[in-house]
């Protein structure tokens, strides 16, 4: 048996990113202070993960805001509106607003008391792979002597979790697109050594409209049916999956994460399959 945790706080024992991207917001830092806080508490993270001996250390968990917004400049899906700002100006500005800007909406998180910020998809919105944060991260972690396995929030929660930028659109219609991105992200991965990814899917405990599902379906069907990839961990949490269970199973993926706190009926239809 291996040990392993999904993911792990990201602000520090004594809230150094809170005070960082605060000093940074009122001009008392600058963009280079803030990277040289955040990089000290990754590498504090996967080097107490790696002591504790745990035999996979996660990585990509890190945020300077949110992981939902990072997922959304990674894949480019970042609004006109912010479309004269660059870096982390526009970051902020998705996350907080700027002058005459409105941010993105903020709402709660599944049942806990964290909020994301709703990703914004249209027709007009550009799915590619605009930021390699991910591939950076685990990079770093590598340079430091710790192998391990990024985390990203999956295509099909993603689409899910976010909002029509106008009436009528709907959001699963850019799956494809976005398999796309994921594609060759795990590409890079893949040609960088990575071994493992775990892809997060938390909505399929609260959606598993038919819609949901075959969107599940395929999205893992492709990413997992591709050669040239890191083995794929499908992570669920915050209940019950029902159907999807069956669905994941089907596909070529070589792991599901499964919830027996929240999800006590997960352990009966493990044992029905």
């Amino acid at each position: 048996m291996k040990s392993t945790v999904l993911g792990y706080p990201r602000i520090g024992a004594r809230r150094e990113l809170t005070k960082a991207t605060e000093a940074f917001w009122a001009g008392r830092s600058n963009a280079e202070d803030l990277e040289s806080t955040a990089a000290g508490l990754r590498r504090g993270v996967w080097e107490t993960l790696r002591d504790a001996g745990l035999d996979g250390v996660p990585s990509n968990t890190f945020s300077l805001y949110d992981h939902v917004l990072d997922t959304a400049v990674m894949v480019g899906a970042v609004p006109k509106r912010f479309a004269g700002l660059a870096g982390l100006d526009a970051y902020f500005a998705m996350a907080r607003g700027a002058d005459g800007v409105a941010p993105l909406e903020l709402t709660k998180w599944f049942d806990t008391n964290y909020h994301y910020l709703v990703p914004e998809l249209g027709p007009g919105t550009d799915l590619r792979l605009a930021d390699d944060k991910p591939l950076y991260e685990y990079t770093e972690a590598w340079s430091l002597g710790v192998e391990t396995r990024p985390v990203l929030l999956g295509p099909v929660s993603f689409l899910l979790l976010s909002k029509a930028a106008e009436p009528g659109f709907w959001p699963l219609i850019l799956l494809d697109l976005l398999l796309d991105v994921y594609a060759k992200l795990l590409a890079g991965l893949h040609q960088a050594g990575c071994e493992w990814v775990q892809l997060d899917e938390p909505v399929l405990a609260a959606d598993r409209s038919g819609e949901a599902l075959e969107a599940l379906r395929h999205a893992y069907h492709r990413l997992g049916s591709r050669n040239r990839r890191p083995a794929l961990l499908v992570s669920t949490y915050f209940g019950e999956i029902g159907d999807a269970l069956r669905v994941l199973t089907a596909s070529p993926v070589e792991a599901i994460g499964l919830d027996f706190v929240a999800g006590p009926g997960s352990r009966e239809a493990l044992a029905g399959l």
